[in-house]
C-alpha cells in the first residue's frame, strides 16, 4: 500500500494545493460577501435567493464551482491530518493514517459528484 500511496502523491499534492486555493480565496471571499456584504448593505438579500443559487449550481460552472468547493478541501484536510499524524510521532502508522484520510477524501469527493450531478 505504501508504494501506491508514493505513486500517486503528486496528484495528492495537487489536490491539496488547489484545496488551499479554494480554501483561502474563493471560501474568503463567500465568507465576507454573506458575512459582511450582506448585514452591511453592500450585497442586496435577493442576491443570495434560492432561486438564483438553485440556476447558478444547474449551469456547468456552477457546478463545476460546487465540485471545488466541495472536494479539494476535502483533499487538504485529508493531507493535513496525515502530516499532522507524522508530526506527532506516528510515522511507523504513517500508510494506515493515509490510507483511512484519502479514503475519506475519495469517498467525500464521490458524494459530492453524485450530489452535484443530480442537481
Amino acid at each position: 500500500m505504501k508504494h501506491l500511496l508514493l505513486k500517486l502523491e503528486p496528484v495528492i499534492w495537487l489536490l491539496f494545493g488547489q484545496g488551499i486555493l479554494i480554501g483561502t480565496m474563493l471560501l474568503t471571499g463567500w465568507i465576507l460577501v454573506v458575512g459582511l456584504g450582506v448585514p452591511l448593505g453592500i450585497v442586496s438579500p435577493d442576491a443570495l435567493t434560492f432561486a438564483r443559487a438553485h440556476d447558478l449550481a444547474s449551469s456547468l460552472l456552477g457546478r463545476l464551482f460546487l465540485l471545488a468547493l466541495l472536494v479539494l478541501p476535502l483533499w487538504k484536510g485529508a493531507h493535513h491530518v496525515r502530516s499532522l499524524s507524522i508530526d506527532y510521532g506516528g510515522l511507523g502508522r504513517d500508510t494506515a493514517v493515509a490510507t483511512v484520510m484519502y479514503l475519506i477524501a475519495a469517498v467525500g469527493s464521490l458524494l459530492a459528484i453524485i450530489a452535484v450531478v443530480r442537481l
